[in-house]
């Protein structure tokens, strides 16, 4: 047996993920100040943003929930990260003072806010009722 056998391969590109030569969109994707409007403002369906920081312990803890709810959603909903320390503009826009803090966008405007981290079936009952 070599080094490695048997063993699944993954490579992380921006925005897709490649599994053994199938590439698999990722369910969450980031946006920044530059791709906000285009991304959440100017998007045809809900958008949750999820405004986050590297060094966040609670906004590390919620990352793989909001993974699995956007699997499970599909397209019903699109949720995207954004990091604060490298988007500040957006970040300031939206009054961001605590995070992780949750925004749900429709047509542009926000709609919902959630504050702080919370365990997968509250966030999936938030999200849900939401959009």
């Amino acid at each position: 047996m070599t080094a490695g056998e048997g063993i699944p391969t993954f490579a992380f590109q921006c925005g897709t993920r490649r599994d053994d030569n199938n590439e698999v969109p990722m369910a969450v994707s980031k946006v920044s100040d530059t791709t906000f409007e285009s991304e959440v403002l100017k998007a045809t369906g809900p958008v949750v943003v999820d405004f986050w920081a590297e060094w966040c312990g609670p906004c590390r803890m919620i990352a793989p929930a909001l993974e699995e709810i956007a699997g499970s959603l599909g397209d019903k909903v699109k949720i995207v990260k954004l990091n604060v320390d490298e988007s500040p503009a957006t970040a300031t826009k939206y009054g961001i003072q605590s995070i992780p803090t949750l925004m749900i966008f429709k047509n542009g405007q926000m709609a919902a806010r959630q504050i702080g981290a919370a365990p997968k079936q509250k966030l999936e009952q938030w999200i849900t009722a939401a959009v």
